[in-house]
C-alpha cells in the first residue's frame, strides 16, 4: 500500500513541471487575454461585459481580416489535405524514382522561410521571372502583389510549403492500412480506386483528420510569409486577422487585441470540434 502511494506521488511530481508550464504560459495567458476583452481601459477599469465585441465586429480592418483569412483557410487548407492525400497515395503506388519524388516535395519544409519568400518575390515581382516569361507572349506586366491574383499566391506560397511535411505523415498513414483487408480485396477483384475509396480512405480517417487541423493552424500562420511579402498594411487581398493583431498590438489597443484573440480561439474551437465529429462518424464502422 504504501509503495503505491508513493509511486502515485513520483508520478504526480513528474507531472507537476508541465501542468506548471502549461498553466502559466497558456492558461493564464488565456485568462487575462478573456478578462480584457470584457473590460474597458488598459488597466480594466470598467467591467462593459459584450461591448469590445460589439465594436470589434463594428471594424471595418477586422471584418476585411476575418474575410481574408476565412477564404485563404477554405481554399488552402482542403487543397493541402487532398493534393497531399494525392500525392501520396502516387508515391505509395510502384513508381520509378520513389525517392527523388519524396525529396522534391519534401525539401521545401526545411527551408527557411526567408529563403521562400525570396523565391517567391524573384519569381512573382513586377520585373520577375514569371512577368519575364509573360511578356515574351505579349502580355502586359502585372503587379502581383497589388492584383485580385495576390491571394492566390499566398495559396500557393502555403502549399509548396507544406504539401511536402503531409505528404510524409500520409505517407505513414498508408503504412497502417491491413494488408490482409487489400488481398481480400484483390481477390474478390476490386480494382485500385474502389480500394482507396472503400477502404485505405475510411482507414486513413484519423490521419485525415490530423493533418486538416495541422493545416488550418498552419493557414492561420500565413501572417510570417505575407509580412515577408508585402509588409504590416499590404494589399486588400492579403490583409489577414495576424495583421490586424499585430497592428492593434502595435496601439496598444488591448481589448480589441484581446477580442480578436477569443474570437478567433472560438471559430477554431468550433471548426475543430466539427472535423472531430465528421471524424467520428466516417470511421465509425472501421472502429467496430
Amino acid at each position: 500500500m504504501k509503495h503505491r502511494i508513493k509511486n502515485r506521488i513520483s508520478e504526480k511530481a513528474f507531472l507537476l513541471p508541465s501542468f506548471l508550464g502549461v498553466g502559466l504560459f497558456f492558461v493564464v495567458p488565456f485568462i487575462v487575454v478573456f478578462y480584457y476583452s470584457l473590460v474597458e481601459g488598459q488597466l480594466g477599469s470598467r467591467f462593459v461585459f459584450l461591448e469590445n465585441f460589439k465594436a470589434l465586429f463594428e471594424n471595418a480592418a477586422f471584418l476585411l481580416a476575418a474575410k481574408n483569412t476565412a477564404v485563404f483557410s477554405a481554399v488552402s487548407v482542403p487543397l493541402a489535405v487532398v493534393l497531399a492525400l494525392l500525392l501520396a497515395g502516387l508515391i505509395e503506388s510502384k513508381i520509378p524514382g520513389k525517392s527523388v519524388f519524396r525529396v522534391i516535395f519534401l525539401s521545401p519544409a526545411v527551408v527557411p522561410i526567408a529563403s521562400v519568400v525570396l523565391i517567391w518575390q524573384v519569381i512573382f515581382h513586377y520585373n520577375g521571372a514569371l512577368n519575364g516569361v509573360l511578356g515574351r507572349f505579349g502580355i502586359a506586366r502585372i503587379d502581383w502583389f497589388k492584383s485580385e491574383y495576390n491571394q492566390l499566391i499566398a495559396v500557393a506560397l502555403f502549399l509548396w510549403k507544406n504539401l511536402g511535411y503531409n505528404m510524409i505523415l500520409f505517407l505513414a498513414a498508408f503504412n497502417n492500412v491491413p494488408k490482409d483487408v487489400l488481398e481480400a480485396a484483390d481477390i474478390d477483384g476490386a480494382g485500385a480506386l474502389r480500394k482507396f475509396f472503400k477502404i485505405k480512405l475510411r482507414y486513413l480517417s484519423p490521419s485525415i483528420l490530423f493533418i486538416a487541423i495541422l493545416s488550418l493552424i498552419n493557414s492561420f500562420k500565413i501572417f510570417r510569409e505575407v509580412f515577408l511579402l508585402a509588409g504590416s498594411y499590404p494589399m486588400e487581398g492579403l490583409y489577414m486577422l495576424q495583421h490586424f493583431m499585430n497592428n492593434t498590438f502595435g496601439s496598444l489597443d488591448y481589448q480589441k487585441l484581446s477580442s480578436a484573440a477569443v474570437v478567433m480561439c472560438l471559430v477554431m474551437a468550433v471548426v475543430i470540434a466539427v472535423m472531430f465529429i465528421i471524424e467520428k462518424r466516417f470511421g465509425k464502422d472501421i472502429e467496430q
